[in-house]
């Protein structure tokens, strides 16, 4: 009997194989689609919203401007605007733009904001904030380029309730003033809060809608009336299209993390939800990152800008956050962290998220923790809305804490204190690796991120190892050797297939 060893090409199977039967094997060959097989035409987001001819209706004159500059601003020479801009890594685009300021006072919020402030532990703005605030109160459209944990939800809520705070009083039938678009229903919940903590103090009243929750709340909360509406896009499109509610009031629009819900999507839902609000609003673009898409966006939806970026405009990390990448083999990751989390246990706050690529893993690796003598939660997309709020809950009230997620799941999670991140998997990409590490050392706190990294992962390698020097961090001599194709690569292009005949 002799043994034939063939070797294929992969690109050659893969279009032998888009040819053959599903089924029971290597049914017959397929010839060409017929007419019946090709799929209707789907129905897109928002296709049932009238669109509003803006430049026919009589638009009701309203004010956005509630900006007065400080004495201590005008007292500060150039020189020392300069210096803390430098020292803050702040730069900024735009004509005519208001300097930074350096204390809550010197904003004009109300006393009852400031003292709600400084209950909740703020003894500075951060540099979003610092810059933003005289931005945003002046009535100006404006871009800030942060990273996750830089203070940007206080950084658009508050001047949002200052404007509030100056329109009419809302009418039967009216919808919000203020619209808050964000990607997930965490982030989502979280900017609630917020608005929660700070609009009490106002009294402009909120709702929070999105997907995968009961309708009949959020649809009588909207009917009621709400100053504050903060959405995904999908839910909001459907409310539209029932006329549950409506944009004609807002004059305030925000569009939270637009590069992660353009990643994900929602940019036909976002630009259907834009017709539907007067083209004189004022827009605050926030992102992580500052890709073509999002640039694109600006240009079209906002006038005149101001640009704010803090840190670098490429990709890059959080630098409070030690960074450290161990190469190894698939087969090593668990007993790896294990170790990792022996190690961790060992700290006085231990409160970690360990992050996974795929649902079942998150079960399989949370079960393995908890065999260990560990106590951990687990988060994915296929939890039901209850399930994740008490998952949540939870973890924030848990200094020890444990959270296996995916990163669907975690998108927007924003809890202060996790003092450590596994990334157990790798991500897709890049981008994903820095929004994962950006869960902890925020608000200027500090952090360590951990990553196991396979040989699977080398196409990513040259990626993480930019994010890691921009960061001025230690790179693993084993992450250079692989990014130049000296580490254990896998078989990609062909394999070896064994005939008996």
């Amino acid at each position: 009997m002799d043994v034939v060893v063939v070797e294929w090409v992969l690109a050659a199977v893969v279009a032998v194989a888009g040819q053959w039967g599903g089924g029971g094997g290597m049914g017959g060959f397929r010839g060409v689609k017929k007419p019946m097989d090709l799929k209707p035409k789907m129905k897109q987001p928002g296709d049932r919203l009238r669109r509003v001819r803006w430049d026919t209706a009589a638009l009701t004159p309203f004010r956005k401007n509630f900006y007065q500059p400080p004495m201590s601003a005008a007292s500060r020479s150039s020189s020392e605007v300069d210096r803390y801009l430098q020292k803050n890594e702040i730069t900024v685009k735009g004509r005519e733009v208001p300097p930074p300021n350096l204390d809550f006072m010197d904003n004009g919020f109300p006393k009852y904001v400031v003292d709600e402030i400084l209950r909740q532990g703020f003894s500075t703005p951060t540099a979003i904030q610092a810059q933003g605030w005289p931005i945003a109160l002046s009535g100006r459209d404006m871009v800030g380029i942060a990273q996750t944990g830089s203070g940007k939800t206080l950084a658009y809520m508050l001047p949002a309730l200052v404007h509030i705070s100056h329109q009419s009083r809302l009418q039967r039938g009216d919808g919000p003033i203020a619209l808050v678009l964000a990607p997930t229903r965490e982030l989502a919940q979280q900017i609630q809060q917020v608005a929660s903590d700070f609009g009490s103090c106002t009294h402009a009243s909120n709702t929070c809608i999105f997907g995968g929750a009961p309708k009949g709340p959020q649809a009588r909360d909207l009917e009621r009336g709400v100053e504050i509406v903060i959405a995904t896009p999908g839910r909001l499109i459907d409310f539209l299209e029932r006329g549950t509610t409506n944009l004609r009031r807002c004059t305030y629009l925000v569009l939270d993390e637009a590069d992660r819900m353009l990643d994900m999507g929602f940019e036909p839902q976002i630009r259907k939800i834009i017709e539907q609000i007067r083209p004189d609003r004022q827009v605050l673009m926030w992102s992580a990152t500052w890709p073509k898409e999002v640039r694109n966006l600006a240009e079209e939806f906002l006038d005149n800008y101001v640009q704010i970026n803090i840190g670098s405009l490429g990709l890059a990390a959080n630098h409070n956050i030690l960074q450290i990448v161990d190469v190894c083999e698939e087969y090593e990751k668990e007993g790896k962290l294990m170790k990792l989390l022996a190690e961790i246990s060992s700290e006085g706050e231990t409160k970690t998220i360990i992050f996974v690529e795929t649902k079942r893993r998150v079960e399989e690796i949370s079960r393995i923790i908890n065999r260990n003598g560990w106590r951990s939660c687990s988060i994915h997309g296929d939890k039901s809305q209850q399930e994740r709020d008490y998952v949540l809950n939870s973890f924030r009230g848990n200094k020890h804490g444990i959270l296996v997620a995916t990163d669907v799941a975690a998108r927007g999670l924003d809890v202060e204190d996790v003092k450590f991140v596994i990334n157990y998997d790798y991500p897709s990409n890049s981008e994903d690796y820095v929004h994962r590490i950006g869960r902890t050392g925020r608000s200027n706190n500090t952090g360590t991120a951990y990553t196991l990294f396979t040989g699977q992962n080398s196409g990513k390698a040259t990626d993480l190892i930019s994010v890691l020097q921009e960061a001025n961090q230690v790179v693993n001599p084993k992450l250079f050797d692989m990014s130049k194709g000296g580490y254990g690569k896998d078989f990609p292009f062909s394999f070896t297939m064994s005939l008996v005949i």
